[in-house]
């Protein structure tokens, strides 16, 4: 489905639940992660590796988008006929990969 027609976030129940969970534990992450900028005696390299780990967390869950996005809209734009519409959906969202 192009953006246009796309009607919301069509997510398999297991992967909406398993991005469900990873984004809280982000988001626990990201408030340690505030404490610990608050607090002068924290190494600022146990900081850096913090924010790292957000990183890749978030990155999970971005691969977990795309690939649902992948198997339920890419694979069917044939049918559809919106295939130069998904190619150029997907160029814009690799650019931020």
């Amino acid at each position: 489905m192009s953006n246009a027609q796309c009607q919301g976030l069509h997510l398999d129940p297991s992967t909406r639940e398993d991005a469900r969970r990873r984004l809280l534990s982000i988001k626990g992450h990201v408030e340690g992660i505030l404490r610990m900028l608050e607090d002068e005696t924290v190494y600022c390299v146990d900081a850096l590796k913090q924010i790292k780990a957000v990183n890749g967390a978030l990155e999970k869950v971005a691969g977990l988008v795309l690939r649902s996005h992948l198997r339920d809209h890419v694979v069917t734009a044939q049918q559809r006929g919106d295939v130069d519409e998904i190619v150029e959906e997907l160029m814009e969202v690799l650019k931020y990969r």
